[in-house]
């Protein structure tokens, strides 16, 4: 049995209209973050009241780190899909960058932006 080295077109068609719709619902998800830490769905409009007592004010400054850094790694997770679109329109996606063996169909389908096969995931260990 000869071994494929890259998924057919139809293969390709299902696994971008996975990704595309990953797309759109971690940016549904990302503008969400943004809008609570910009406060737009915020009716007070003065920021800069010292009503709070510094317990409060200090719990509030983590939970607002805590989603900047939530949106980071949602923007991040947004590129990293997009690259995936981009090695798909290439014909080189769900191929590993470290084996150059076809990554699983499952793998693909629970994470994929995979650019590594389970094998080079834990060689890398």
């Amino acid at each position: 049995m000869v071994e494929k080295n890259r998924y057919s077109d139809k293969e390709l068609a299902v696994f971008k209209e996975l990704i595309e719709n990953k797309i759109a619902a971690a940016t549904v998800d990302l503008e969400e973050l943004k809008a609570s830490l910009s406060h737009k769905d915020y009716n007070g409009t003065d920021d800069t009241s010292h009503t709070f007592d510094m317990m409060e004010d200090g719990a509030g400054a983590l939970t607002r780190e805590e989603i900047a850094q939530l949106a980071l790694r949602q923007e991040k997770f947004i590129k990293n899909l997009e690259n995936a679109l981009i090695r798909i329109e290439n014909k080189t996606y769900g191929v590993c960058r470290v084996t150059g063996k076809l990554i699983q169909k499952e793998r693909l389908m629970a994470v994929p932006h995979a650019t590594l096969s389970i094998e080079a995931k834990e060689a890398q260990g």
